[in-house]
């Protein structure tokens, strides 16, 4: 098969994807077409298809593998597939492990690093809580390890929330060592566990998708609440430990346009989010970078709505 990652204008396709949305609509002129997306380990595309009634069309439903074949063409400066031909694919026509994508890091030599961080701390209740939240509870160790840290912008993938969160970690371990004013273990703390919510506002793979509690609730509410049942666990945890990294949690977000409760009041919270930005804008250029071929030799891919930008590749040349 041919991974959408390495699609290009002009290229031809006849392979197995994932259906992971699929959508009628009308055209300008009242023309019925379909809208589909298609997703293997390597990201997702958007496919459509013009002529909907043509018997070269199967029937299909998301979330059910099929064989396509089309054209590819670029569209808004992202690659589409115009679709000629659909069917169902059939048992043996494909593998599950080329249709999710999955972090390229090692998830356990990840797990190992978080629960070293754990080991290095210094107050002992907030080494028991995290203790008790990333270690002793297997069935949440396990989620949070195989989890994405998004539906679509950034660590959309497996491993996308323990990727993400070591990664918030790890800067935040920096910056207390060049700010020693800084509570390490309590930073440390809310980096661990500011996006834990995403394992119930998030559905798992293949889905992938807003849970209802996620759309009602989200990630930073779900997240404080799963904080707050493990320290009621905990006899005689300090009141004011508990509100203070209870506040990291909700103020993570930074603002309250971008949905923190909070807004930063602790030196600690503001570094807490500045890191959770810094690697989620980072990634989020990553992927857009590796995902969209330059317009042309300059090496500019366009602008991102998101980074609300033009971007390109650093140059490489000394």
């Amino acid at each position: 098969m041919k991974y959408i990652e390495t699609l290009r204008d002009g290229m031809h396709v006849s392979g197995v994807y994932l259906c992971k949305t699929k959508t009628i609509a009308l055209t300008k002129n009242g023309k019925e077409y379909g809208s589909i997306t298609l997703q293997d380990k390597t990201g997702q595309l958007d496919g459509k298809i013009w002529d909907i009634n043509s018997p070269a069309i199967g029937d299909f439903e998301p979330m059910e593998y099929i064989h396509v074949d089309g054209n590819v063409t670029v569209f808004n400066n992202a690659n589409q597939l115009n679709i000629t031909r659909i069917r169902r694919a059939e048992e043996g026509e494909y593998s599950t492990s080329d249709y999710f994508p999955v972090s390229s890091k090692d998830t356990d030599k990840m797990y190992g690093e978080l629960k070293a961080y754990i080991a290095s701390f210094k107050n002992k209740y907030l080494k028991e809580l995290m203790t008790a939240i990333f270690i002793n509870d297997k069935e949440f160790a396990k989620s949070f390890c195989e989890h994405s840290a998004a539906k679509t912008v950034h660590h959309g993938f497996i491993g996308g929330l323990l990727e993400h969160s070591l990664s918030v970690t790890k800067i935040c371990d920096d910056m207390a060592e060049h700010y020693p004013f800084l509570n390490r273990d309590l930073l440390l703390s809310g980096a661990m566990t500011h996006d834990i919510g995403k394992t119930k506002e998030l559905s798992s793979f293949p889905m992938n998708d807003y849970t209802d509690d996620g759309q009602l609730l989200g990630h930073i509410i779900m997240g404080v609440q799963m904080i707050d049942e493990k320290i009621k666990e905990i006899p005689d945890f300090p009141h004011k430990l508990r509100s203070e990294l209870l506040h990291l949690v909700l103020s993570h977000h930074g603002e309250l346009e971008f949905g923190s409760p909070k807004k930063p009041a602790l030196m600690e919270a503001l570094v807490l989010s500045s890191a959770d930005n810094l690697d989620a804008k980072l990634e989020t250029m990553y992927e857009a970078l590796e995902s969209k071929a330059p317009q042309n030799d300059s090496g500019w891919v366009g602008y991102n709505k998101l980074l609300e930008s033009n971007i390109r590749k650093t140059s490489t040349e000394d």
